[in-house]
């Protein structure tokens, strides 16, 4: 059960964030339990449902994990970040999962003390379809990463979600960049109606796409050939589109 005062969490630790603009950043990450999504590409099928436990790390980046019972509480949460806090180690915090806004309530009671206790820019990952809970937590946040989902390749389609929750960060002058998975099987006119989105909303919001990176064959999706990634990140780039490719790079450096 989680309400304003406790949360579900999955773990707090630290890592070099691998994905979209923070890439090889320092992070402190939150990571929430509960995602009422069910990509088909998703890495992180464990934070699908509320957890029991949560597991924290003790030391920064040296994965000596403790476990505590679920829910958890502000007061524990914020002693776990301070704990983590070490003088100039880190860029940022991420607060990511799972999806954060399904906890907003919560969220909304522990983002103001988090600027009071830290001078850390807060960054949120979320899938960006639930807009109504995004837009009370814009004034608490520094950045947002936004999951855009073509449907070819998550099973998910969420477009108007999307829109308006794009709009509400640039109209809050939020720095916000999108973040596109691309697989074998991605649709291109797909790719073509999220970057005309983007671009109705603003022409600087970067856009990254992101090859499925799977660690084993067997991964039930694949990703694209080098020759796709280079040829729809070229066309996409003749759209006047700011358009990066970066893979999930912790995956390469065994940060799991």
């Amino acid at each position: 059960m989680k309400t304003a005062s406790t949360a579900n969490l999955v773990e707090i630790f630290s890592a070099i964030q691998g994905e979209g603009l923070n890439v090889g950043t320092r992070q402190i990450f939150i990571r929430f339990g509960g995602c009422d999504l069910r990509c088909h590409f998703c890495d992180s099928a464990h934070t699908w449902t509320p957890k029991s436990s949560c597991q924290i790390e003790k030391t920064p980046g040296c994965r000596d994990f403790a476990r505590y019972p679920n829910p958890v509480t502000l007061p524990q949460i914020l002693e776990w970040v301070q704990d983590q806090d070490l003088p100039g180690m880190h860029d940022s915090i991420s607060l990511t999962g799972g999806e954060p806004l399904l906890q907003v309530a919560f969220l909304q009671n522990l983002l103001p003390l988090l600027r009071q206790q830290t001078s850390l820019p807060i960054y949120l990952e979320t899938g960006g379809h639930h807009p109504e809970a995004l837009d009370p937590l814009l004034p608490h946040l520094d950045s947002v990463g936004m999951d855009l989902k073509l449907p070819s390749v998550s099973g998910e389609n969420h477009w108007p979600q999307h829109r308006q929750s794009l709009e509400l960060c640039h109209q809050a002058h939020i720095d916000v960049f999108c973040k596109l998975i691309i697989s074998e099987e991605t649709d291109w006119p797909e790719l073509v109606q999220a970057a005309q989105m983007v671009a109705d909303i603003s022409p600087t919001v970067l856009m990254f796409l992101q090859p499925v990176t799977p660690l084993t064959a067997q991964h039930p999706v694949q990703p694209p050939t080098p020759d796709q990634v280079l040829a729809w990140q070229g066309q996409l780039k003749q759209m006047g589109r700011q358009i990066r490719v970066v893979p999930q790079t912790h995956k390469f450096l065994g940060q799991l």
